[in-house]
């Protein structure tokens, strides 16, 4: 049996830069063959070759036995291939019909025949979504099966997914599996990208580890651990995952009382103190997001209290966080986190810009550039210079120029909002690494994840939360991903237990 998409000896570059080079791929008709490596490994580059989005300057693409070139997306699709990144490409402003048959629409439109046609589809993956709502109003996970269905409206042979999980609940991500191994069943090949290790060896009948543009080895799940795979990704050994860390628990440095807003948060309440990693885990939905606005002054409270060093404050907007010593990352850092059009020295001192400027706010180059050196340095962020735009960077890379902005501003108090979504294993250990730097500095440390080995692995304790409200607190010797996921489940009020431990530990 031949593969349906064989690709030889495939070199990609830009400018000087070597994105791809002597790649050897390919994937068989009803077979999940997963792609894995760092940010900058050249996953990407494969993908947008094999749905003409790039062109090889060199190596061979077969597909169904004929060697073919694309020039553009619309040549792969018309083949079967169908690319879903993980920004999805859907119109917003569109209904959901029009999104799944955009570019298939017949000259006179029957709507309730489309529409009908755009639920079925929409079915035989096992959602059921209105297909007359607007693509805005969907969930992250209603956006990929769109995607999906979009796919499926055509003659589909090849499906490539780019990190499909991303942004996805536990349970969301669940059935998108489910969605895979269904299309698999039909005999579909599919491409699954993903940093989520336990996805994949959950899913692939196959994986292709790709290292600074070259394939490192294929491999068959059974064949090889984890750890062994993540060796080949990295060039490393990674025999600890989650650094140690050395900080002294110091006094309390952040107490929210009673904090409430609408139905996303009720009558939070918790402590951090100096030093302290504190968890906060729970569903998406489940109000995690929104008590790190409140706290940040992106969204006003409408009850309760926040301390910060003993002192209350009336936060209403995020310059009087940043100025009473509260920073956050946030959970999307293209769009919140970083000024992605502006180069890493902006974006690493835009939160304290009275460090580098001088008399009458004028800014002083030397110092902001001894500043970012120092930074780049400390975090070691790789870049070809300091004066790189931030769009230039590797997702992990993107982080940390996040991350400096934070280090540089120096606040009591850091929440971090899914630190390492989307990034390579090697970049999470050093984000890791960062975290337990900035406990040992004596600051407090929130953090917010939907990973619940990331939790367990860095916090000192975790908070869960489950529809708006602190469902309990979970210490190391309480962990488990069973009792996160049983706690955030809780339905109903909590007991008085959980607020008062979460308050008094």
């Amino acid at each position: 049996m031949s593969p349906f998409i064989a690709l030889a000896g495939i070199d990609k570059r830009f400018g000087g830069i070597h994105a791809i080079e002597g790649i050897d791929f390919d994937v068989f008709s009803g077979e999940v063959h997963a792609l894995v490596g760092e940010n900058g490994a050249g996953k990407s580059t494969l993908m947008r070759v094999m749905g003409g989005g790039h062109q090889p300057d060199a190596g061979t693409m077969h597909v169904e036995g004929r060697e073919m070139s694309f020039r553009n997306p619309h040549a792969s699709l018309a083949e079967g291939i169908a690319v879903i990144h993980q920004e999805t490409a859907l119109a917003p402003a569109l209904s959901v019909a029009e999104n799944v048959f955009l570019g298939a629409m017949p000259p006179v439109i029957d709507w309730r025949a489309l529409r009908k046609k755009a639920r079925d589809l929409i079915a035989s993956l096992g959602f059921d979504i209105d297909p007359a709502a607007l693509v805005e109003t969907m969930s992250a996970a209603q956006c990929q099966v769109i995607e999906i269905a979009k796919a499926l409206s055509g003659t589909l042979k090849l499906l490539v997914l780019d990190e499909p999980t991303a942004a996805l609940a536990p349970s969301d991500t669940y059935r998108l599996l489910d969605i895979v191994r269904d299309l698999r069943s039909r005999g579909v090949g599919i491409v699954y990208i993903s940093h989520r290790l336990e996805e994949v060896f959950a899913i692939a009948d196959r994986i292709t580890v790709l290292k600074d543009g070259r394939r490192v080895d294929t491999v068959k799940p059974a064949d090889i651990t984890r750890d062994e795979l993540i060796r080949k990704m990295v060039g490393r050994p990674l025999s600890v995952l989650f650094p140690q860390r050395h900080a002294t628990i110091g006094d309390e440095v952040l107490k929210v009382t009673h904090l409430s807003h609408g139905k996303m948060v009720q009558d939070v309440s918790f402590a951090l103190r100096a030093g302290e990693v504190v968890g906060l885990g729970g569903l998406i939905g489940s109000g995690r997001t929104e008590v790190a606005r409140l706290i940040f002054g992106a969204d006003q409270r409408e009850s309760g209290t926040i301390e910060l060093r003993q002192k209350k404050l009336n936060i209403r907007s995020p310059v009087a966080a940043v100025r009473a010593g509260i920073g956050l990352v946030p959970e999307d850092r293209k769009t919140q986190g970083a000024v992605l059009s502006m180069p890493i020295r902006i974006n690493a001192t835009l939160a304290a810009l009275n460090t580098v400027s001088g008399p009458f706010g004028i800014l002083a180059f030397r110092r902001e550039r001894d500043h970012v050196r120092k930074l780049m340095e400390a975090l070691r962020i790789k870049a070809r210079s300091m004066d790189a735009d931030v769009s230039t960077l590797s997702g992990g890379n993107q982080q940390k120029v996040v991350l400096a902005k934070w280090f540089h501003a120096d606040g009591d108090l850091i929440m971090l909002d899914e630190p390492t979504r989307g990034v390579d294993v090697g970049a999470k250990v050093e984000i890791y690494t960062l975290i337990n730097q900035l406990a040992e500095r004596g600051k407090a440390v929130l953090v917010i994840s939907s990973d619940h080995q990331e939790l367990m692995g860095i916090c000192d304790r975790i908070l869960v939360m489950g529809e708006g409200r602190i469902r309990g607190q979970l210490d190391p010797e309480d962990y488990s991903e069973e009792r996160i996921l049983s706690l955030s489940l809780q339905r109903g009020k909590p007991d008085g237990h959980a607020g008062s431990a979460a308050l008094s530990h």
